[in-house]
């Protein structure tokens, strides 16, 4: 994953962040919009909003670190502690996202397909130590090569200097040059994608596939009941009930392909050429890991923005803020009426 020359480095950083700053912004004042929406009604103060809650503070963490997970591909001139810091937070924040994401769909699929054992979810009884559970197993992890789990004495340090990066203490002082192969092993790096990032991405796409299916056959029943009143025509109301569920399955696929698609493409390639210890052109990698961080980021969105219940104020506050600048018009429109006619 590392990219580019000295003279190259400017351009990368400035394509990362040209990508990933309007990107970051979008994704900061949408989450701010349904937080605020979520904690001005009263209505939606329970749990199950609550992890949704929580899962928006990780996705606004998210999108504030979103310019810093691309920067680190380039190797940078720091010490021990800010290189472990450049590393180790935005890692910790991705996967506290990550983990938020599972548990709010969990906790949403057992509503549908379990609701008599939905009340009785351990998460509903103890809901700060549901919280814990969430943010605590990322932050142990991601705090591994803090602990000791780095390669910073080992020899990789030598490819990070040699690859036309002229650093300024690079041949005096070992410890200057920061790169993520001396702050995460490739055993740290195997065991992230594939022990957890990966299963929990399949975990969502499968608890999403099952509700789509349970879904599908509550509509044949519907179906199948309309069809007996009706003496064995279908209805107009049976032909909305599978447009509308057409338009469900299309959302969620396109969902899927627009979010999670891109980041498991610039996964998989990422691993590959750790594997194969070979170089390639950076400024792919910059655009697939600034698309498929922020593809994954916009999911809450999303499932958020969905939700008219969390949008609400906003909207009547534009609502206010329109009604407002249109009396304004009126009202200068009509004084300036007058005076033509005075």
């Amino acid at each position: 994953m590392d990219y580019g020359d000295a003279g190259a480095q400017v351009s990368q950083e400035q394509l990362i962040y040209a990508i990933t700053v309007p990107l970051s912004a979008s994704i900061i004042l949408a989450n701010l919009v349904i937080i605020l929406g979520i904690l001005c009604n009263r209505k939606l103060h329970n749990t199950p909003n609550y992890f949704f809650l929580s899962l928006l503070v990780a996705d606004l963490c998210t999108g504030v670190a979103l310019p810093f997970i691309p920067l680190m591909g380039l190797n940078r001139e720091l010490s021990f502690s800010s290189c472990l810091v450049a590393h180790i937070f935005p890692n910790f924040l991705f996967l506290a996202f990550l983990l938020n994401l599972v548990i709010v769909h969990y906790e949403r699929y057992v509503c549908i397909v379990e609701p008599l054992r939905y009340s009785n979810l351990w998460m509903h009884r103890s809901f700060p130590l549901a919280l814990l559970s969430v943010w605590a197993p990322p932050l142990l992890y991601a705090s591994l090569p803090a602990f000791g789990w780095n390669n910073w004495t080992g020899p990789d340090w030598t490819g990070c200097c040699a690859r036309g990066q002229k650093l300024s203490n690079c041949s005096a002082n070992v410890t200057v040059c920061c790169s993520y192969r001396r702050v995460f092993p490739n055993a740290f790096i195997y065991l992230e994608v594939y022990g957890l990032v990966l299963p929990a991405i399949l975990t969502v796409a499968a608890m999403m596939g099952h509700v789509l299916w349970i879904t599908r056959g509550q509509l044949k029943d519907i179906c199948r009941l309309h069809r007996s009143v009706e003496r064995g025509r279908a209805s107009d109301r049976e032909q909305r009930l599978n447009v509308r569920y057409a338009r469900c399955v299309v959302a969620v696929s396109l969902t899927f392909l627009a979010c999670w698609v891109p980041y498991l493409i610039y996964m998989h390639v990422c691993v590959a050429f750790l594997i194969s210890d070979t170089k390639w052109n950076a400024s792919t990698h910059v655009v697939l890991s600034c698309t498929g961080i922020g593809g994954m980021a916009v999911v809450p969105l999303v499932l958020g923005l969905a939700n008219r219940q969390y949008t609400e104020p906003a909207y009547k506050l534009h609502r206010k803020l329109r009604d407002r600048l249109r009396q304004r018009m009126r009202t200068a429109a009509e004084s300036a009426v007058r005076e033509d006619v005075e």
